[in-house]
């Protein structure tokens, strides 16, 4: 069945730029996985993938360290628990078909990483948001 289900969605921007930016990368990533392809073209794009999610996760985990986020802990779990994910599928890819490879890279992306931009990423938003605006950011705020 060839279908693209690895599709970016208006319900998950964050509204923070270099996430979002970082995030729509990973499902573009993840969509180019359908079609024409070869064994060594598809393990290449799954390197790749595995490599820039360990950077988006790094560079999430570094935003909220910054922060001082008060779920950082439980954010870092669930992001080892996606590097997990993924490090299985690139040690079990070469035993699946193309199509299998494909199918397991969306039900990753448009499973549990959406649920995750759509759930857990959203709580930090505003905190994000606070820090961004506060004084020591160089940003002006309102002096109630």
């Amino acid at each position: 069945m060839a279908h693209s289900k690895a599709n970016w969605s208006e319900a998950i921007v964050t509204g923070l730029p270099a996430i979002d930016s970082q995030h729509k990368a990973l499902f573009d990533l993840a969509a180019s996985f359908r079609g024409n392809g070869d064994q060594i073209r598809v393990m290449h794009t799954l390197t790749m993938l595995c490599e820039y999610a360990n950077t988006h996760l790094r560079d999430e985990e570094a935003l909220l360290e910054k922060i001082a986020y008060r779920k950082l802990a439980e954010h870092r779990l669930q992001h080892q628990e996606f590097r997990r994910m993924l490090s299985r599928l690139l040690d079990e890819a070469r035993s699946l078909t193309l199509d299998q490879i494909a199918d397991r890279i969306e039900e990753l992306i448009n499973g549990w990483f959406y649920h995750h931009i759509l759930t857990v990423d959203a709580e930090y938003v505003a905190d994000v948001r606070r820090h961004q605006a506060a004084p020591s950011s160089g940003a002006t705020t309102d002096p109630r």
